[in-house]
């Protein structure tokens, strides 16, 4: 059937041949056998013919009946060209229908979109490689830690002095653990993650060679300080690896099994400390530390690429120099490509921070946002808590029991082994709960499947109510057991990552430096509490004061996504303001 002149179409084409060409470049609307090409991104619609009626019908009759066929797979591969038909990932980037309406065909051709880029392009298990390599790395602030709780005793007796002096050396670690990622995390923000990994761990290696010759109390409490430092940080780095590497949407399964590695250091730690006291003395401690630790950053230097990115971007930026792996051959060949300066956007383009001494304080500004404060205030108590039961185990259990240094470290095996299932847990929890979250955000607010969720450009989205949909099931158990404060952990640490999407890794510190500083001064005291009014009532009031924090959670509920909302307004108009006097003073030059 020959098309009408009237319409200002051209005449029938093969409809699964356009379907096939225009499949992601347009909008096919099918009526009949005659075609319509509305398209945005072809050649101008041709002219009305003034040319009697008669005289355009005859001359189109003629075209329809000589060469319909031809025309219209040459008019398509013409169509198919300009539009860029040979590069598949630009035809992917489009959209097509076809539709049949009546007697005539119609194609509209909508222009293509280019497809949003993936937060990283690391594969799932790669990421996963990463998670393990920063998860071990993590591992030594804890393992530091517990590993030195069944020798208190033996240190005691070596040095001639008190257990609960002793304990001060617990105190300066937690102390030193609290302001030191202070320092890392913003170097780790400005100068990148695996830098600040290679440097940590460069001090903590030699902090363990220190130690291991210490002959006085005063050396150790020194080295203990110098170990704190070099390992505090690796948990704050790490997190800002998983903001580096994750999106929201994923990042609880990945921070669990971060988590989940670093609590072996909890299950095991005191463990493998009993063991080797008991048999080879407690500065073999520190060498065991020495010799893991410098598997670790062998493993670091070879592996572990730089995930920064404002330096790697989502993991297609070449890297050079000290960011890059020394076995990089698949990023190499899978990745990493040739990039555009002038085409670059985001965090590329932003110029590197630079290192003051206010830099390293300026994660402190974190702590007078309403919501980084409620949140951070629960963590700290759930935190302090915890290891002020946690300290006090070795002399509760071998002052009663006379247990050695071996049977001391096998009492911390149960929570340990909790704190690996609690996290493992609490990831899958999390993951739930930020589809059920998200689920009802797209509901509420009309966004298909398909739309990426940016917290970054959609500041309503309710972030805290999806990290904290479950906390109550941990709550109650850590209340009547000293349980489950493995999760409460993770959905802290999770969300304060969530909270500060463009500073990870400070966010981490300063939940640190909170929950480590106030852990420090309860560590202090716990030993001349329980000497005071026995143990019994003291864990009864730990008890009473992690009930009396629950109200913090309800208010980050309740008022966290108002809070952040505001706070990202504010920094938004600062940064405009910024911008407007940078483009003012670049008018007057």
């Amino acid at each position: 059937m020959a098309s009408s002149v009237d319409d200002d179409r051209p005449t029938a084409v093969d409809i699964q041949r356009l379907s096939s060409f225009w499949d992601n470049h347009g909008t096919i609307h099918v009526m009949d056998d005659n075609t319509i090409n509305q398209s945005e991104t072809t050649a101008p619609r041709q002219t009305p013919d003034s040319r009697p009626k008669h005289e355009r019908t005859e001359s189109t009759e003629s075209t329809a009946s000589g060469s319909s066929q031809g025309s219209s797979s040459s008019e398509v591969d013409e169509k198919y060209r300009e539009a860029g038909g040979g590069n598949k990932s630009e035809k992917a980037s489009a959209t097509a229908s076809v539709t049949r309406i009546g007697d005539n065909t119609i194609i509209n051709s909508n222009s293509r979109q280019p497809s949003e880029p993936p937060y990283h392009v690391f594969t799932k298990k790669e990421k996963w490689l990463v998670t393990v390599i920063i998860a071990v790395s993590g591992l030594f602030s804890p393992l530091s830690s517990n590993i030195y709780f069944p020798a208190l005793g033996a240190i005691a007796n070596a040095i001639h002095t008190d257990i609960a002096l002793v304990s001060l050396t617990v105190t300066i670690y937690m102390a030193v653990q609290a302001f030191a990622p202070s320092f890392w995390g913003p170097l780790s923000d400005s100068c990148g993650r695996r830098v600040t990994f290679i440097g940590t761990f460069v001090v903590f290696l030699i902090s363990n060679i220190g130690l291991a010759f210490s002959k006085n109390f005063a050396m150790l409490m020194a080295f203990r300080a110098i170990q704190a430092a070099g390992s505090a940080a690796t948990i704050s780095v790490g997190g800002g690896v998983l903001g580096d590497i994750t999106t929201a949407k994923e990042r609880g399964g990945y921070m669990a099994g971060f988590s989940a590695v670093r609590m072996f250091g909890l299950s095991m730690g005191p463990v493998i400390g009993g063991i080797i006291t008991e048999y080879l003395g407690f500065h073999a401690i520190f060498w065991f530390l020495f010799i893991l630790g410098s598997i670790t950053l062998a493993a670091i230097l070879l592996f572990l690429p730089e995930t920064l990115r404002r330096i790697a971007g989502n993991g297609t930026v070449p890297l050079k120099g000290i960011h890059r792996p020394f076995f990089d051959r698949q990023l190499r060949q899978r990745y990493w490509k040739e990039r555009d300066a002038a085409t670059e956007e985001g965090d590329l383009t932003a110029p590197p921070p630079k290192l003051t001494c206010s830099t390293f304080f300026s994660s402190l500004r974190f702590i007078f946002e309403k919501d980084v404060l409620v949140t951070l205030l629960f963590g700290a108590i759930v935190y302090t808590v915890w290891s002020m039961v946690t300290s006090s185990t070795t002399a509760l259990f071998q002052s009663r029991f006379g247990l050695s240094n071996l049977q001391t470290g096998l009492i911390f095996l149960p929570n340990g082994v909790g704190c690996i299932c609690g996290s493992s847990l609490s990831g899958k929890i999390m993951n739930r709960d930020y589809k059920i979250v998200e689920s009802s955000y797209r509901a509420s607010h009309h966004l298909s499947g398909s739309v990426e969720i940016n917290r970054k450009k959609l500041a309503d989205f309710p972030i805290s109510r999806a990290r904290l949909r479950s906390s109550l099931y941990f709550v109650i158990p850590f209340i009547i057991c000293v349980a489950g404060q493995t999760g409460l952990f993770n959905l802290n640490s999770t969300l304060m990552v969530d909270l500060y999407p463009g500073a990870s890794a400070s966010a981490s510190a300063v939940n640190n430096l909170v929950r480590c500083l106030i852990g420090a001064v309860g560590v202090a005291v716990v030993q001349y509490i329980i000497d005071a009014i026995g143990a019994g009532l003291t864990f009864l009031i730990f008890a009473i004061v992690t009930a009396a924090s629950i109200p913090l959670l309800w208010l980050e509920w309740r008022f966290g996504e108002r809070w952040r909302r505001k706070r990202m307004e504010r920094l938004e108009r600062k940064k405009d303001e910024k911008r407007a006097g940078e483009g003012g003073e670049a008018g007057r030059a």
